[in-house]
């Protein structure tokens, strides 16, 4: 076992975390290692490579204020497209030096004495840095079904999140379960390919058109070559996707037009009623994420297509059987389930300040104060960490806001001549309380849906409840006396 001491560590290499790198070294910050558990850079986006993979916010939105990408090639880019944005990033802001590939962190725990935390690696190796950011997200543990049988089942299975392309899906038979914001992805470019589908669906998700297209080489040219162009642009974006959260934030009753735009979607791609009837949802829109699509409805026109709302009772050795006992021969299983987000972070073993276990401090429900850091745990920063997703605009925003919250706690620092940070008790209350007085009242509380942002007691440990320019106001700077500074 052997011992280094990096001042700080940062946990994943995603957009969260190669943020974090970048912001540090431009504010002098030099001494840090990135640790990630894959071999690549990118999280989220090395990670899922299934067809048809793609951003559901606008690029120009969906990437760095710093870092603007005048070449975007669509609206919505295509995963390898930000893959390659990110890695051009961490090129230009000399990131890789402070990369660690193959780093999987098994624990983290606080030394009293030394106030240092001990980072140990799946290997054995133990880190000792002052700080650590985890910018792992939440998007990163895929979930998986408790189908009863499924032991036994003989054809191959995979998540979305791991898509296995060594598998010829050409000709089979496979059943799809889920039908979240990947499953609306890749369900339409396989069922070209598959001899039949099935697609299992619990509830419907509310589906809007995608305002999708090719950014012409003319318009690229001036986001590259006009000063202000690409940002003003950009702003735009900004202000329309705040414009949707009005239902969310405000009153669910001023999402009707948004609702009346997806019934209508609806109605103009599928014209069989009873198809329509089985794809429309029965709660308020915005209470599970509403996704975007132009050829998903279609896909499920298809012959080859079958919609079916029973539930699994029985998986058999080459077949699904339903709740209704209707049995489907099949070859594959893809697991379009989406990832396990309000208890990934609470699944970690983390102990702090005391010998404080995160799910001691966290026995209630997952929570931190500006969705940044966790009384008993100095020196400790989540990006992306609770209440900071959102149902509305990019989550990039929210991470930069939070980059910038620890930047002023690192600084705080500094200038007291301090050795460790950790939000007061009552500041963490007094934030969570406001937070949830507004969460209980929004939509996917009051909405009449079950969704991932809930946890297992219906407390929505996922999302902000307000505009994003509400939480740049209140988070970006870390206010002193909301924090203890031990010396």
């Amino acid at each position: 076992m052997s011992e280094r001491a990096p001042a700080i560590v940062i946990i994943g290499s995603g957009f969260a975390g190669l943020g974090m790198a970048i912001q540090l070294k431009k504010s002098g910050f030099d001494d840090f290692v990135i640790l990630e558990k894959s071999d690549a850079l990118g999280g989220t986006w090395h990670d899922n490579t299934y067809p048809g993979c793609a951003c559901d916010v606008p690029s120009h939105m969906y990437s760095f204020s710093f870092e603007l990408n005048p070449g975007w090639s669509r609206m919505f880019a295509p995963q390898p497209e930000i893959r390659a944005y990110m890695e051009r990033v961490a090129d230009k802001y000399a990131i890789r030096d402070h990369l660690r590939f193959g780093a999987a962190v098994d624990s983290l725990e606080y030394d009293d004495d030394a106030k240092r935390w001990n980072v140990a690696l799946a290997d054995g190796e133990v880190l000792t840095p002052k700080a650590v950011v985890s910018g792992q997200g939440a998007l990163h543990v895929p979930s998986y079904p408790d189908l009863p049988g499924i032991e036994r089942f003989q054809g191959t299975t995979f998540h979305s999140a791991e898509w296995n392309h060594d598998y010829d899906l050409a000709g089979k038979r496979v059943a799809v379960i889920g039908t979240g914001a990947s499953a609306i992805q890749f369900v339409p470019r396989i069922a070209k390919q598959v001899d039949e589908l099935v697609l299992f669906q619990r509830t419907p998700p509310w589906i809007q058109p995608k305002p999708d297209r090719p950014i012409p080489a003319p318009v690229r040219k001036v986001f590259e070559k006009v000063p202000g162009a690409a940002r003003a642009f950009r702003g735009g974006i900004y202000w329309a996707l705040e414009a949707r959260a009005v239902g969310f934030t405000i009153d669910p009753r001023l999402s009707l037009p948004q609702e009346k735009l997806a019934r209508w979607h609806i109605d103009r791609q599928i014209a069989d009623p009873e198809l329509r009837a089985k794809v429309t949802p029965d709660y308020t829109i915005g209470c599970k994420r509403v996704l975007l699509s132009n050829d998903y409805y279609p896909a499920l026109t298809r012959p080859n297509v079958q919609v079916e709302t029973s539930g699994v009772a029985e998986v058999r050795e080459n077949s699904i059987v339903t709740e209704d006992g209707t049995e489907y021969e099949v070859d594959c299983i893809i697991y379009g389930t989406g990832f396990k987000v309000t208890d990934a972070i609470g699944q970690y073993r983390i102990v702090g300040r005391d010998g404080l276990k995160i799910q001691e401090a966290w026995a209630d429900g997952v929570e931190a104060y500006r969705g940044t850091t966790v009384p008993g745990f100095p020196n400790l920063f989540f990006l992306l960490g609770p209440n900071t997703g959102l149902g509305h605009n990019s989550v990039v925003f929210m991470i930069e806001v939070q980059i910038q919250h620890v930047l002023s706690c690192l600084r705080l620092l500094q200038a007291r001549g301090g050795d460790a940070i950790e939000p007061k008790p009552e500041a963490l209350r007094s934030f969570n309380d406001r937070m949830h007085r507004r969460l209980n009242r929004a939509v996917w509380n009051e909405g009449g849906c079950q969704s991932w942002y809930l946890d297992e007691n219906g407390v929505n440990r996922t999302l902000w409840p307000g505009h994003t320019f509400e939480f740049w106001a209140g988070s970006r700077k870390a206010k002193e006396s909301d924090y203890v500074i031990t010396r």
